[in-house]
């Protein structure tokens, strides 16, 4: 399972935020950002977090994650996920993706979604809730990644996704769909705890 790398997008300007960095929210004391990086790190896979820029205050709670720049960052999530890919390892078989405004995703829901590949022919794997209303993370064996490095706007991987057999993980209930991004989402998810 080593081959699979996790790839956290935490290079978006929080546009929807006020003025706020949703990414340095706190969560039980620490910045949201610090907990994501810090859940991906115990599975023991190799981390990636892309940033705006390496003098980004984001860069100072990644932990262990091998951190990436991610010059046209203001064009959207395509540009972290194009850049991101670009920087995995030769080696990298597949590439786990996920934003950084999910914080109910855990150290043991990255682990399960790994555990249902099985090779390079696997189809592209995605996080649901239990429900199954589709979420991240969305992990893309190494043949997706010449079209994940062609990708352009704030779209994601929606293009690629179209072209690919998909095939469904569900996720403990609302972990894959619970994203951040929002002072109103904050306040009612923080209420909701």
């Amino acid at each position: 399972m080593s081959t699979i790398a996790i790839l956290l997008l935490a290079a978006g300007a929080s546009s929807r935020m006020e003025g706020r960095d949703k990414l340095m929210e706190e969560i039980d004391g620490l910045p949201l950002l610090s907990v994501i990086c810090s859940r991906a790190s115990q599975t023991g896979l190799p981390c990636y977090v892309t940033v705006p820029s390496l003098s980004h205050p984001r860069v100072s709670v990644t932990g262990t994650a091998h951190v990436i720049a991610v010059p046209e960052a203001s064009e959207g999530m395509a540009a972290s996920i194009r850049t991101g890919v670009a920087a995995m390892p030769a080696e990298t078989e597949a590439v786990m993706i996920l934003p950084c405004d999910m914080p109910e995703l855990q150290t043991q829901d990255l682990l399960h979604l790994a555990a249902h590949y099985h090779g390079p022919d696997n189809a592209v794997l995605r996080a649901t809730s239990s429900d199954g209303t589709p979420g991240h993370p969305v992990l893309f064996p190494h043949r997706c990644f010449p079209a994940l490095s062609l990708i352009t706007g704030d779209q994601g991987a929606r293009a690629v996704l179209q072209n690919q057999e998909v095939q469904l993980v569900a996720l403990p209930g609302q972990r894959a769909v619970t994203d951040l991004d929002t002072p109103d989402a904050w306040a009612h998810w923080r209420a909701g705890r």
